[in-house]
């Protein structure tokens, strides 16, 4: 993909000027229909950071998208969330114009304001996902969010009263409900793809810990084991918890403490060289980390082999 510096956007009002389209019904959320869109050529490899919420169903041909360092094509129809200042970027095949359809919610932080999604917009860890960890729906799922987002689009364009942005932002909150429920359902039903990302975190992290360099390296960081599965670290903790009850860094603790039992039950080390042996500066955290787990000291787990 052709480098290029990403187009700053600040408001939703700006954003309709560089996709040449009529001004906003409502200065702080927009929705768009894709069709209305006019593809210019001189925008076919571009990259934008918006200064507000993007939430969009696309179908889209001829275009390659790319999130952070992943690069993926989506011939099918796809949800994707972004939040303020992200980094997206667009790769259009020359030789054929990307047909697209479906929706863009644009929605600016401000229009959150003294609501209920002020503080709750950041439970939605979908928002930090990457282009390949997008919500791919059923036609039954489509049809509940296509409605949702009608109903916002009806709201914006009618005469606006003290009631508009209460009931704007309960049907923002039932879409992303919604969207929760449907990215839990991908997690249990694209069971193959899944599975396969808990194999390669297990063998990922058992080569980790049979490595001896563990006193300069430390233990694994989230973002560590994340980046070598090619997937975000946000997309990874959730689909974690739905599969398996535990998040990431659970998945860490119990592969240390896999190999600190095996070092305590076939080696004479003390367990202050055990735990530098694992990668930590103080004996007295390997302990009460390992107590956590086992409800054991070290030395209680040792002495229950002899």
């Amino acid at each position: 993909m052709t480098k290029k510096t990403p187009i700053y956007i600040k408001t939703i009002s700006e954003f309709h000027k560089f996709r040449n389209l009529p001004k906003p019904e409502h200065p702080l959320i927009s929705v768009i229909d894709y069709s209305t869109i006019k593809h210019m050529v001189e925008n076919n490899s571009l990259s934008w950071v918006l200064d507000f919420y993007s939430i969009s169903l696309k179908r889209t041909s001829n275009a390659k998208f790319k999130y952070g360092h992943q690069e993926c094509d989506f011939d099918e129809g796809f949800m994707f969330f972004m939040s303020p200042q992200q980094v997206f970027s667009v790769l259009v095949d020359e030789a054929h114009q990307p047909v697209n359809s479906g929706w863009l919610l644009l929605i600016h932080p401000d229009f959150f304001w003294n609501s209920s999604l002020v503080q709750n917009i950041k439970k939605y860890d979908f928002f930090n996902y990457s282009v390949n960890e997008a919500l791919f729906l059923s036609d039954k799922e489509e049809i509940i969010l296509n409605g949702i987002v009608k109903n916002i689009h009806q709201e914006c364009g009618a005469n606006i009263d003290k009631f508009s942005k209460q009931i704007i932002i309960t049907h923002i909150e039932n879409l992303l409900s919604y969207s929760e429920r449907f990215y839990n359902r991908q997690f249990l039903t694209r069971e193959k793809i899944n599975h396969q990302i808990l194999e390669q975190l297990e063998k990922l992290l058992t080569d980790y810990f049979k490595n001896d360099d563990l006193i300069s390296k430390g233990l694994p960081t989230v973002h560590y084991v994340a980046e070598n599965l090619n997937v975000s670290p946000s997309y990874l903790g959730n689909l974690l918890r739905t599969l398996t009850g535990q998040n990431t860094q659970q998945h860490i603790h119990n592969k240390l403490i896999e190999k600190a039992k095996e070092k305590l039950s076939t080696s004479n080390l003390s367990v202050s060289e055990i735990a530098y042996y694992l990668g930590f500066e103080h004996s007295q955290s390997f302990s009460k980390l390992f107590k956590s787990k086992t409800n054991l000291t070290p030395l209680e787990f040792r002495a229950s082999f002899n």
